[in-house]
């Protein structure tokens, strides 16, 4: 039973990862064809999901140097 724990364990942040770039991705195309500007996904909801995804590891990194 722990291995089927350890494979759902590296299973959900997957597909958790699938669902936000495939949403950002959407906020993507829905500003190429408005015209918007090139930084207006990322300003979005799922754009500040990947940004603080990518930073928080990173202060937290940085604080314990």
């Amino acid at each position: 039973m722990s291995t089927l724990a350890a494979i759902a364990k590296i299973i959900a942040p997957l597909a958790a990862a699938i669902l936000v770039g495939n949403w950002f991705l959407s906020e993507v195309k829905k500003v190429r064809i408005k015209g918007g500007p090139w930084y207006q996904p990322y300003l979005s909801i799922p754009g500040i999901m990947i940004i603080l995804a990518i930073l928080v590891p990173v202060i937290f990194w940085m604080l314990k140097r």
